[in-house]
């Protein structure tokens, strides 16, 4: 069986430049739906278990030891598609709120990521652009600089893995941590385990 992640002889996947990830969508927990994170080397650095798969609301951020980094809440009774991001699972004052991109045809730009709350808004935070079924996507920061991108995955010898193992790339100009919250905030938006 193929390796989803890196050996340690890849460890160029990771230098001064940026950081390389390989995200498994798959949970580590039996019955639950969420993302399995490995570093360079192939050790675990991030999780995303949902315990109650019918439960799409909200979503949880974990370190490789499962202590929460973000919770994800999809709003409701909103006019937009929209998303808050806390700050482990505190519930109070958003680190980020995102938006779906709800006209598709006329704009390449999937969703915009702000600081706080839209209510607050001032300029955009993040903007993420291209395809997540393809898992081709570039996230933009405020000047207009490619910060994280989410890229398939190919294996030795030109095996594909599919949609379900793919590599996030982060620049030193964004937290690994806030690239991996954008990541599972495209998938709420735009995964298969998305409402239409």
């Amino acid at each position: 069986m193929t390796k989803v992640f890196p050996n340690g002889a890849s460890s160029s996947l990771t230098d001064a430049t940026q950081t390389v990830l390989t995200v498994w969508k798959k949970s580590m927990l039996l019955n639950c739906e969420g993302f399995t994170v490995f570093d360079a080397n192939g050790n675990l650095a991030y999780r995303v278990d949902n315990y109650l798969a019918g439960n799409k609301a909200q979503i949880l951020l974990m370190d490789a030891t499962g202590n929460p980094l973000f919770t994800i809440r999809r709003k409701r009774l909103s006019l937009a598609d929209s998303w808050v991001v806390y700050e482990g699972e505190s519930g109070v004052n958003p680190r980020f709120s995102a938006r779906k991109q709800m006209n598709l045809l006329k704009s390449k730009c999937l969703a915009r990521i702000v600081e706080g709350s839209w209510s607050g808004m001032g300029m955009c935070t993040y903007e993420i652009e291209g395809c997540y079924g393809k898992r081709c996507c570039a996230v933009y920061d405020e000047k207009r600089r490619i910060v994280a991108e989410i890229k398939r995955k190919e294996a030795a010898g030109g095996m594909s893995f599919g949609m379900d193992v793919f590599r996030l790339v982060v620049q030193p100009q964004i937290d690994t941590t806030v690239a991996m919250a954008l990541l599972v905030l495209l998938d709420q938006m735009f995964g298969s385990s998305s409402t239409p």
